[in-house]
């Protein structure tokens, strides 16, 4: 993994988030359009920001999986040993409600591990990274005109200093009951329990800023709704496990879908 591949991981995300914003801000798309349709701003959105990254990963010569691909057949993708993975809208439910927690997700996997990832929030202009020999960083109001010396800015994470209260992050839009036990099992084995919520891949990016010290996902996800985060997480010292809280969540599996996690 090289410095090249991370700027050019970073670009893309940026680029993508761009097109995105401009499906987002205009006044005459229906957001009323939940379910994806040819004509719904969420499908333009995902497919312009598809176009977008993989154009841009393509000077990597390295193959590409993403939400928007994802036909590819596990045959063919078993023998790849390091490709990108990649999510360019992560956050259907926040776009469509239009509170801004939605991501662009560019992760690079080598061998079932993530490890590195970019996130980008476009109506913010966060930036989160997690590279090796760079560590896991935050950076903000970036666009696609001041990204010379990129890398080298923005705060190393985890920068939360001492909290008062245990905080649990869960999802704004998949609570469920099996989440629920969870955190009122975490609420026995500490005295002060805060319960915050997030959209789309910020919830593990909350806990790698160590805003939140675990965020439990007991309901379906996709391998691209994790892998940039879980290198991320991983790079500021946290990491994403399975439920047994021991084993850690793998990429490029037969089947896509990740079993229930905890991010500590």
């Amino acid at each position: 993994m090289n410095e090249k591949e991370l700027n050019i991981a970073i670009h893309a995300a940026i680029l993508a988030g761009e097109e995105i914003l401009k499906i987002y801000e205009d006044s005459s798309q229906d957001f009323s359009i939940e379910k994806k349709s040819d004509d719904s701003p969420l499908t333009i959105a995902d497919k312009r920001s598809h176009d977008v990254i993989l154009n841009a990963l393509e000077q990597t010569k390295l193959p590409v999986l993403s939400e928007e691909g994802a036909e590819i057949p596990f045959s063919e993708r078993q023998n790849w040993a390091r490709f990108w993975l990649v999510d360019p809208l992560d956050g259907t439910k926040e776009f469509i409600r239009r509170n801004g927690e939605f991501t662009v997700n560019i992760a690079l996997v080598e061998n079932g591990q993530a490890l590195g990832g970019v996130i980008y929030v476009p109506v913010t202009g966060t930036l989160y990274f997690g590279w090796p020999k760079h560590g896991a960083r935050k950076i903000r109001n970036i666009t696609s005109a001041n990204l010379e010396g990129l890398i080298d800015r923005g705060v190393s994470l985890p920068f939360e200093g001492h909290k008062s209260k245990y905080t649990v992050v869960a999802s704004r839009s998949h609570m469920n009951p099996e989440t629920k036990e969870y955190i009122d099992r975490i609420r026995h084995q500490f005295e002060d329990v805060e319960v915050i919520s997030a959209g789309s891949s910020l919830k593990i990016c909350l806990v790698a800023e160590g805003k939140a010290d675990i965020y439990p996902r007991f309901g379906p996800t996709m391998e691209w709704d994790t892998a940039a985060g879980h290198a991320i997480a991983k790079h500021a010292g946290k990491n994403i496990f399975l439920a047994d809280e021991k084993t850690e969540l793998s990429y490029n599996k037969e089947n896509l879908m990740n079993p229930w996690f905890v991010v500590r």
